[in-house]
């Protein structure tokens, strides 16, 4: 058996009927490229052999009596593939918008917690013959390098393929272990908690040294004698807007591309970086969005960005090694250029205080609060819809980097790789993206009714790179 850590717990805590803790993401391939006949079969046979080294596709999670402890993984004895890898289409002509629509509802479906927490679609009826694949999978589970290097295992870089490594022994379920069984290793783990209270308590001091309450006041609340360099620092709640309030079951979702050599050479001529220009660009899209349904806040809205805390040595375990900075993003201001240099030294300023911050500081918070009390806290603040009220960032911005060298599916050849993230009470849009070959591939999720013209945002962010490019280049 495995055990969840604290974050991944959060992840399963964190649902509710209108919110859910799975990602995805949408693979599209070109099926004439394939060395030979090519279809559903051809992917089924390449999971199947390839299962053993995809430790997440056949552990199902068993919580402990009285949610005293953190679930655990077990082998799941009644793993069946054909449940989680299924065989569809879109409906006529088989344009973006049509499979973005299905993969929109698709995405909205819980996964059934009874069994492994993943489901693969194969996607026919694209246009030019093309097939998508869409798969989802809990994020209690996996992080964002996690889930790449899980599409690593299923991706060759030859369309020949290579042999999997062999499995190193025979698979075999596990057995359900009873409750007294898990009470009485919670009883053990639990022994643990005062030195982890301890050494929590202990880092936190350690990052922040010399911490004066008075001081640190007007910063938190969001007051302050320098304005700029206050609107350069994020408070503890983010300003409101459209994007902060309780979310429907429903999602809406969009997909495209952006040239990663024109973001290179606009991040070169501005002195800054690619992830930089990649929030500057979001935000103006934002801001425009904003600005049409005449919501937009005089302060900066607030962005979390997702950062990975896996070592090396860490490289291929399961489950959450991640961590996160929250920065004012520039929606205040008009000009891309100005909006650009604003996010330079925002970032500049989150990743000093980010690296000030023990960067398990908030993996040992998770794991030192009482489970129990964790998941109703969380319960509570979600499904009675206060889980955004008062929350300090307005959306969620996330780069994922991938290769930039072909990839094939079962010997076809990968033309988009495109994320389908996760959307949270107070924080209605989540615009990721992972680049590939070349492209940034963006993948955009918002809540259907709060953000109905989604594709608008998609198109500011084309806008703004094209106005970053006629104003640098």
């Amino acid at each position: 058996m495995h055990q969840l850590n604290g974050i991944d717990t959060t992840f399963l805590n964190m649902e509710t009927p209108t919110q859910q803790g799975h990602v995805g993401g949408v693979v599209i391939v070109d099926p004439s490229t394939a060395p030979g006949e090519w279809g559903f079969g051809t992917i089924r046979q390449l999971i199947e052999d390839r299962i053993h080294l995809l430790p997440p596709f056949r552990r199902r999670l068993v919580t402990v009596p009285l949610e005293v402890d953190n679930p655990y993984w077990v082998e799941d004895a009644h793993f069946d593939l054909d449940f989680h890898l299924r065989h569809i289409a879109v409906p006529p002509p088989g344009g973006r918008t049509e499979l973005a629509e299905l993969v929109a509802r698709i995405h909205e479906r819980p996964l059934d917690r009874s069994r492994p927490l993943w489901e693969m679609y194969v996607i026919e009826g694209l246009e030019e013959g093309r097939v998508a694949t869409y798969t989802k999978l809990h994020h209690a589970a996996i992080d964002g390098v996690s889930g790449a290097e899980i599409l690593t295992i299923l991706l060759d870089p030859d369309p020949a393929g290579r042999p999997p490594d062999p499995p190193a022994g025979s698979w075999e379920g596990q057995a359900v272990p009873s409750p007294m069984s898990l009470l009485l290793r919670s009883a053990a783990r639990t022994a643990l908690s005062p030195a982890r209270a301890m050494r929590v308590g202990y880092e936190l001091a350690r990052s922040i040294p010399g911490l004066n309450p008075l001081k640190s006041l007007p910063a938190l609340v969001g007051l302050g004698r320098d304005r700029d360099e206050f609107l350069s620092r994020p408070t503890l709640i983010a300003p409101r807007s459209l994007l902060n309030r309780p979310i429907t079951p429903h999602r809406r979702w969009v997909f495209g591309e952006v040239p990663l050599e024109t973001v290179k050479a606009i991040k070169t001529a501005a002195g800054t970086t690619v992830n930089n220009v990649v929030i500057c660009v979001s935000a103006g899209a934002v801001r425009s969005w904003l600005l049409e349904h005449g919501d937009l806040p005089d302060r900066s809205l607030q962005a979390l960005i997702p950062i990975s805390i896996r070592t090396d040595q860490e490289q291929g375990e399961i489950g959450n090694k991640v961590s996160g900075m929250i920065a004012p993003i520039g929606t205040h201001l008009a000009h891309p250029i100005e909006r650009l240099e604003f996010v330079h030294h925002t970032m500049e300023i989150a990743r000093d205080t980010h690296q000030a911050t023990p960067a398990t500081m908030l993996q040992d918070f998770a794991e030192f609060a009482p489970p129990a009390i964790a998941a109703r806290a969380a319960r509570l603040a979600y499904r009675n819809g206060r889980g955004g009220r008062w929350t300090p960032f307005n959306l969620v911005i996330s780069n994922v980097p991938g290769p930039h060298f072909p990839l094939y599916l079962a010997g076809a050849q990968l033309e988009g790789h495109y994320p389908v993230s996760a959307i949270t009470d107070g924080a209605a849009l989540n615009i990721t993206l992972h680049s590939y070959l070349g492209q940034l591939c963006f993948g955009l999720i918002a809540d259907r009714d709060l953000v109905p013209d989604l594709a608008t945002i998609l198109d500011s962010i084309h806008d703004e790179v094209a106005q970053l490019e006629g104003l640098l280049l």
